[in-house]
Parts: C-alpha cells; sequence; structure tokens
C-alpha cells in the first residue's frame, strides 16, 4: 500500500457527551410501558456533540413526546452542568413537564438539575445504562437534527453554529418540519390541533 500510495481513511474522531460513572442518585425508567396521551406528560432530554473547524461544541435539546415540539435547546463549548441547567430553563418558560426522561448522564443526575425539577413537582425517569433505546425519541431526534442540519452545513464558528442551529430548530423543525407520528403535522401545528380540540370538547361539556 505505502509503494502505490494507497492509505486507509483516518478514523473519524468523535466525542463522548455521556459520562455514567458518577456519585449521584438514579432514577428508574418510568416510560417504558407508559402511555402517552398529551403535551408535556413527558420531556425527553438528550446532549450530542457538534464538530466545528477548530473546536467540539455540544448541544443538549429537550423535546415533548407528544407533540414532537422542542421546548428548549442550548448550544456550548463546554459540556458541564450549565448546558443542560441552560437548556432547561429556556424550556420551563413554555411548560413543566409530568415526566423528565434522560439518560443517566452526569448532567442529568447532577443535584442542581434535579433539585429543579423536583421543586417544580416533576418526576424524574432515566434510561439504563448502555440502553440507548430507551431514550429512543431523543436518539431519533439527534439523528434528524444531524442528518438535515449538521451533516449538511459548514459552520464558520461557533455564532455561525449557534445561528444556523437555532434557525432550523426554532424555524424548521418545530414549524415547517412535517412528522408521519403526528399525521404528517408540524409539532406546532398538532400541538394547536389537539388543544383546540380539547378547547372544543370542555366547552361542550359545560
Amino acid at each position: 500500500m505505502d509503494e502505490l500510495g494507497i492509505h486507509g481513511a483516518p478514523p473519524t474522531r468523535t466525542k463522548r457527551t455521556t459520562n455514567s460513572k458518577h456519585a449521584f442518585p438514579r432514577y428508574p425508567n418510568l416510560v417504558k410501558d407508559l402511555e402517552i396521551t398529551r403535551p408535556d406528560q413527558v420531556w425527553v432530554a438528550d446532549i450530542t456533540y457538534i464538530r466545528l473547524r477548530q473546536e467540539f461544541v455540544y448541544l443538549a435539546v429537550l423535546m415533548d413526546v407528544f407533540t414532537r415540539n422542542l421546548r428548549g435547546w442550548h448550544l456550548s463549548r463546554s459540556l458541564d452542568q450549565t448546558l443542560t441547567s441552560a437548556a432547561l430553563e429556556r424550556a420551563l418558560v413554555v411548560a413543566v413537564p409530568a415526566v423528565h426522561h434522560s439518560d443517566q448522564g452526569m448532567q442529568y443526575a447532577a443535584t442542581a438539575y434535579v433539585e429543579r425539577l423536583q421543586n417544580l413537582n416533576v418526576t424524574l425517569s432515566m434510561a439504563a445504562v448502555g440502553e440507548p433505546r430507551e431514550n429512543g425519541y431523543a436518539e431519533r431526534l439527534m439523528r434528524t437534527i444531524k442528518e438535515e442540519e449538521v451533516d449538511l452545513s459548514e459552520y464558520h464558528d461557533f455564532a455561525d453554529a449557534q445561528r444556523q442551529i437555532g434557525r432550523f430548530l426554532d424555524a424548521v423543525y418545530n414549524v415547517k418540519r412535517i412528522h408521519s407520528a403526528l399525521g404528517y403535522l408540524t409539532p406546532v401545528e398538532f400541538e394547536e390541533q389537539w388543544r383546540s380540540a380539547q378547547g372544543q370538547a370542555t366547552m361542550a361539556l359545560t
């Protein structure tokens, strides 16, 4: 191979986002067989890395499972607890979930993050270590973000990544991207129709 000038492709650099080896409490998976029937019954949370030209950055998201609506997100150069906390605070401006489901990563098990949710009477739920399918909704969301935005874009720097990813999440994914699971509606359309139908049903009973 050396004589012919043939060289194998270098391995793709990856970054680890989940550290489940910590001393914080763990919580059981409460959503595995749960029937989800309304908005904000269950939020799922996850983190992924995004490679820029000179650095890696990290994206944390929270999605409402019933509507597929992204409730909050945050992009950061750091993988510390402020990443997930900032995404959570952004989401809590919109609503409060009954159940928060994530992996067992340190960022989601940390005392400050857990206490913030518990003070709002939110129930904690976590996927088992090494079982990404138990957080499948979030895994599929991250795959969509990578395939439909990150892999198709070249970000000049952190500010450019934040601007373009934010546009995709807020103005495309929530507002324009249809989902077969939602009857080919966008998350915003589906949630609006559901709430309208609930309001009409309530009026009919009064």
